[in-house]
Protein backbone atom coordinates (compact mmCIF):
# COMPACT_ATOMS: atom_id res chain seq x y z
CA UNK A 1 0.00 0.00 0.00
CA UNK A 2 1.56 3.17 -1.06
CA UNK A 3 0.53 6.26 0.71
CA UNK A 4 1.18 9.80 -0.60
CA UNK A 5 1.80 12.91 1.78
CA UNK A 6 1.29 15.80 -0.97
CA UNK A 7 2.48 18.52 1.47
CA UNK A 8 5.04 18.54 3.63
CA UNK A 9 8.05 20.92 4.47
CA UNK A 10 10.59 17.44 5.63
CA UNK A 11 13.67 20.05 5.35
CA UNK A 12 11.97 22.09 8.28
CA UNK A 13 14.05 23.23 11.18
CA UNK A 14 11.51 21.68 13.72
CA UNK A 15 13.31 18.35 12.23
CA UNK A 16 17.11 19.12 12.31
CA UNK A 17 17.42 16.82 15.31
CA UNK A 18 15.37 13.74 14.06
CA UNK A 19 15.02 14.26 10.39
CA UNK A 20 15.94 11.11 9.53
CA UNK A 21 14.29 8.88 12.77
CA UNK A 22 10.78 11.17 11.06
CA UNK A 23 11.30 10.63 7.63
CA UNK A 24 11.78 6.12 8.86
CA UNK A 25 8.55 6.53 10.74
CA UNK A 26 6.32 7.40 7.70
CA UNK A 27 8.12 5.09 5.78
CA UNK A 28 7.51 2.13 8.00
CA UNK A 29 4.08 2.93 7.91
CA UNK A 30 3.56 3.09 4.40
CA UNK A 31 4.01 6.72 3.78
CA UNK A 32 6.43 6.63 1.15
CA UNK A 33 5.96 9.57 -1.29
CA UNK A 34 6.54 12.96 -0.26
CA UNK A 35 6.01 15.56 -2.27
CA UNK A 36 8.22 19.04 -0.92
CA UNK A 37 6.88 22.68 -1.24
CA UNK A 38 9.47 25.28 -1.46
CA UNK A 39 9.06 27.99 0.54
CA UNK A 40 12.03 31.28 -0.25
CA UNK A 41 15.42 30.77 -1.38
CA UNK A 42 16.94 30.55 1.65
CA UNK A 43 15.69 26.92 2.13
CA UNK A 44 16.80 26.05 -1.46
CA UNK A 45 19.73 23.94 -0.28
CA UNK A 46 18.29 22.23 2.29
CA UNK A 47 15.71 21.63 -0.01
CA UNK A 48 18.44 19.89 -2.31
CA UNK A 49 19.99 18.02 0.05
CA UNK A 50 17.22 16.10 1.02
CA UNK A 51 16.16 14.90 -2.27
CA UNK A 52 19.85 13.91 -2.43
CA UNK A 53 19.37 11.83 0.61
CA UNK A 54 16.23 10.15 -0.28
CA UNK A 55 15.82 10.11 -3.85
CA UNK A 56 13.18 7.69 -3.92
CA UNK A 57 10.94 9.39 -1.94
CA UNK A 58 11.21 13.33 -2.14
CA UNK A 59 10.18 15.01 -5.26
CA UNK A 60 10.77 18.94 -5.36
CA UNK A 61 8.75 21.82 -5.86
CA UNK A 62 10.07 25.40 -6.22
CA UNK A 63 8.36 28.74 -5.64
CA UNK A 64 7.74 31.51 -2.95
CA UNK A 65 5.51 31.15 -0.17
CA UNK A 66 3.05 34.58 0.27
CA UNK A 67 3.87 34.61 4.04
CA UNK A 68 7.38 35.35 2.84
CA UNK A 69 6.33 38.28 -0.20
CA UNK A 70 8.42 41.12 1.01
CA UNK A 71 10.42 43.68 -0.31
CA UNK A 72 12.90 41.98 -2.28
CA UNK A 73 10.19 39.71 -4.06
CA UNK A 74 11.18 40.54 -7.36
CA UNK A 75 14.73 38.99 -6.55
CA UNK A 76 12.90 35.82 -4.96
CA UNK A 77 10.58 35.72 -8.09
CA UNK A 78 13.71 35.51 -10.25
CA UNK A 79 15.29 33.10 -8.39
CA UNK A 80 12.07 30.88 -8.74
CA UNK A 81 12.68 31.05 -12.46
CA UNK A 82 16.76 30.59 -12.62
CA UNK A 83 15.97 27.25 -10.59
CA UNK A 84 12.91 25.96 -12.81
CA UNK A 85 15.63 26.32 -15.73
CA UNK A 86 18.04 24.44 -14.22
CA UNK A 87 16.24 20.75 -13.33
CA UNK A 88 12.71 19.13 -13.03
CA UNK A 89 10.40 20.25 -10.35
CA UNK A 90 7.24 18.67 -9.62
CA UNK A 91 4.93 21.72 -8.91
CA UNK A 92 5.37 25.43 -8.57
CA UNK A 93 4.45 26.02 -4.46
CA UNK A 94 3.59 26.75 -2.56
CA UNK A 95 2.23 30.09 -4.19
CA UNK A 96 -0.84 32.06 -3.16
CA UNK A 97 -2.16 34.58 -0.93
CA UNK A 98 -2.33 35.16 2.98
CA UNK A 99 -4.06 38.01 4.33
CA UNK A 100 -4.08 36.46 8.27
CA UNK A 101 -0.14 37.69 8.96
CA UNK A 102 0.58 40.69 6.60
CA UNK A 103 -1.93 42.21 4.48
CA UNK A 104 0.36 44.91 3.84
CA UNK A 105 2.12 42.87 1.14
CA UNK A 106 -1.39 41.69 -0.75
CA UNK A 107 -0.32 44.16 -4.32
CA UNK A 108 3.09 42.23 -4.47
CA UNK A 109 1.43 38.93 -3.48
CA UNK A 110 -0.64 39.29 -6.13
CA UNK A 111 1.97 40.22 -9.02
CA UNK A 112 3.64 37.11 -7.19
CA UNK A 113 0.86 34.55 -7.11
CA UNK A 114 0.21 35.65 -11.09
CA UNK A 115 3.87 35.52 -12.04
CA UNK A 116 4.28 31.81 -10.27
CA UNK A 117 1.08 30.69 -12.19
CA UNK A 118 2.41 31.87 -15.38
CA UNK A 119 5.54 30.17 -14.59
CA UNK A 120 3.98 26.79 -14.35
CA UNK A 121 1.38 27.42 -17.33
CA UNK A 122 4.89 27.48 -19.18
CA UNK A 123 6.78 24.50 -17.72
CA UNK A 124 3.28 22.07 -17.59
CA UNK A 125 3.29 22.04 -13.71
CA UNK A 126 0.82 21.69 -11.45
CA UNK A 127 0.31 24.63 -9.24
CA UNK A 128 0.08 24.18 -5.18
CA UNK A 129 -2.17 27.03 -3.54
CA UNK A 130 -1.38 28.71 0.19
CA UNK A 131 -4.72 30.13 0.82
CA UNK A 132 -5.86 31.87 4.23
CA UNK A 133 -7.78 34.43 5.26
CA UNK A 134 -8.24 35.38 1.10
CA UNK A 135 -10.15 33.30 -0.62
CA UNK A 136 -12.04 36.15 -2.40
CA UNK A 137 -8.41 37.04 -3.52
CA UNK A 138 -7.11 34.09 -4.59
CA UNK A 139 -10.17 33.02 -7.00
CA UNK A 140 -9.89 36.23 -8.53
CA UNK A 141 -6.88 35.56 -10.02
CA UNK A 142 -7.61 32.23 -10.54
CA UNK A 143 -11.09 33.04 -12.83
CA UNK A 144 -8.62 35.57 -14.69
CA UNK A 145 -5.95 32.75 -15.37
CA UNK A 146 -8.08 29.68 -15.79
CA UNK A 147 -7.58 27.96 -18.88
CA UNK A 148 -6.56 24.08 -19.34
CA UNK A 149 -3.06 24.18 -18.81
CA UNK A 150 -3.99 25.55 -15.15
CA UNK A 151 -3.99 22.69 -12.70
CA UNK A 152 -3.08 22.07 -9.48
CA UNK A 153 -3.81 21.50 -5.60
CA UNK A 154 -5.77 24.22 -3.12
CA UNK A 155 -3.43 23.05 -0.24
CA UNK A 156 -5.08 22.68 3.09
CA UNK A 157 -8.33 23.44 1.93
CA UNK A 158 -10.39 24.71 5.13
CA UNK A 159 -13.40 26.62 3.25
CA UNK A 160 -16.94 26.04 2.63
CA UNK A 161 -18.86 23.51 0.11
CA UNK A 162 -19.13 26.08 -2.15
CA UNK A 163 -15.88 27.30 -2.10
CA UNK A 164 -14.54 23.64 -2.29
CA UNK A 165 -16.51 23.63 -5.83
CA UNK A 166 -15.59 27.05 -7.09
CA UNK A 167 -11.73 25.30 -6.26
CA UNK A 168 -12.68 22.47 -8.14
CA UNK A 169 -14.12 24.44 -10.60
CA UNK A 170 -10.38 25.72 -11.42
CA UNK A 171 -8.93 22.40 -11.94
CA UNK A 172 -7.94 22.15 -8.31
CA UNK A 173 -7.59 18.95 -6.19
CA UNK A 174 -8.69 19.61 -2.54
CA UNK A 175 -5.27 19.10 0.07
CA UNK A 176 -6.94 17.69 3.02
CA UNK A 177 -4.84 17.18 6.37
CA UNK A 178 -5.31 17.39 10.03
CA UNK A 179 -7.93 20.14 10.05
CA UNK A 180 -10.91 17.27 9.35
CA UNK A 181 -9.83 15.80 12.40
CA UNK A 182 -10.33 19.03 13.82
CA UNK A 183 -13.74 19.42 16.22
CA UNK A 184 -14.61 23.23 14.81
CA UNK A 185 -12.51 21.98 11.96
CA UNK A 186 -16.13 22.21 9.33
CA UNK A 187 -15.22 20.50 6.02
CA UNK A 188 -16.12 17.18 7.50
CA UNK A 189 -19.33 18.10 7.79
CA UNK A 190 -19.68 18.34 3.97
CA UNK A 191 -16.67 16.24 2.51
CA UNK A 192 -18.79 13.43 1.67
CA UNK A 193 -20.88 15.28 -0.57
CA UNK A 194 -17.01 15.66 -2.55
CA UNK A 195 -16.03 13.27 -4.60
CA UNK A 196 -12.87 11.46 -3.87
CA UNK A 197 -11.30 12.53 -6.45
CA UNK A 198 -11.09 15.58 -5.67
CA UNK A 199 -9.32 15.11 -2.84
CA UNK A 200 -5.61 14.23 -2.28
CA UNK A 201 -3.45 13.57 1.49
CA UNK A 202 -1.25 16.19 2.87
CA UNK A 203 0.39 16.55 6.55
CA UNK A 204 1.81 20.15 5.93
CA UNK A 205 3.71 18.74 8.44
CA UNK A 206 5.38 20.43 10.61
CA UNK A 207 2.25 22.64 11.30
CA UNK A 208 -1.44 21.55 11.32
CA UNK A 209 -1.36 18.10 13.64
CA UNK A 210 -4.45 15.79 13.89
CA UNK A 211 -5.95 15.30 16.53
CA UNK A 212 -4.91 13.67 18.53
CA UNK A 213 -1.83 15.60 18.36
CA UNK A 214 -3.01 18.70 17.87
CA UNK A 215 -0.89 21.67 18.85
CA UNK A 216 2.21 19.73 18.61
CA UNK A 217 4.98 19.08 15.99
CA UNK A 218 3.17 17.31 13.31
CA UNK A 219 4.87 14.60 11.09
CA UNK A 220 4.22 12.71 7.90
CA UNK A 221 3.50 9.44 9.56
CA UNK A 222 0.59 11.32 11.21
CA UNK A 223 -1.40 11.30 7.91
CA UNK A 224 -2.36 8.11 9.22
CA UNK A 225 -4.83 9.89 11.44
CA UNK A 226 -6.14 11.61 8.35
CA UNK A 227 -7.01 8.59 6.58
CA UNK A 228 -8.38 7.44 9.24
CA UNK A 229 -10.98 10.29 9.25
CA UNK A 230 -11.68 10.09 5.73
CA UNK A 231 -12.68 6.43 5.92
CA UNK A 232 -15.17 7.27 8.11
CA UNK A 233 -16.23 10.12 6.35
CA UNK A 234 -16.60 8.50 3.15
CA UNK A 235 -17.80 5.52 4.85
CA UNK A 236 -14.79 3.45 3.08
CA UNK A 237 -12.11 1.24 3.92
CA UNK A 238 -7.88 3.01 4.21
CA UNK A 239 -7.09 0.65 1.45
CA UNK A 240 -9.94 2.16 -0.29
CA UNK A 241 -8.90 5.38 0.49
CA UNK A 242 -5.31 5.82 0.11
CA UNK A 243 -5.64 3.91 -3.46
CA UNK A 244 -7.52 6.38 -4.58
CA UNK A 245 -5.99 9.50 -3.07
CA UNK A 246 -2.50 8.25 -4.23
CA UNK A 247 -3.72 8.31 -7.98
CA UNK A 248 -5.52 11.05 -7.55
CA UNK A 249 -1.38 12.77 -6.48
CA UNK A 250 0.10 11.18 -9.71
CA UNK A 251 -2.30 12.43 -11.76
CA UNK A 252 -1.53 15.72 -10.33
CA UNK A 253 2.11 15.58 -10.50
CA UNK A 254 2.61 13.16 -13.36
CA UNK A 255 4.47 10.36 -11.23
Amino acid sequence: MTITDTHTHLYSEEFDLDRDEMIQRALNEGISRFFVPAIDSSYTEAMYDLEKNYPEHVFLMMGLHPTHVKDNYLEELQHVEEELTKRKFYGIGEIGIDLYWDKAHLPEQQIAFRKQIQMAKQYSLPIVIHCRDAFDEVFEILEEEKSPELFGIFHCFTGTQEQALQAISYNMKLGIGGVVTFKNGKIDQFLNQIDLSHIVLETDSPYLAPTPFRGKRNESSYLLKVIDKLAVIYNLSVKEITAITTENSKVIFGI
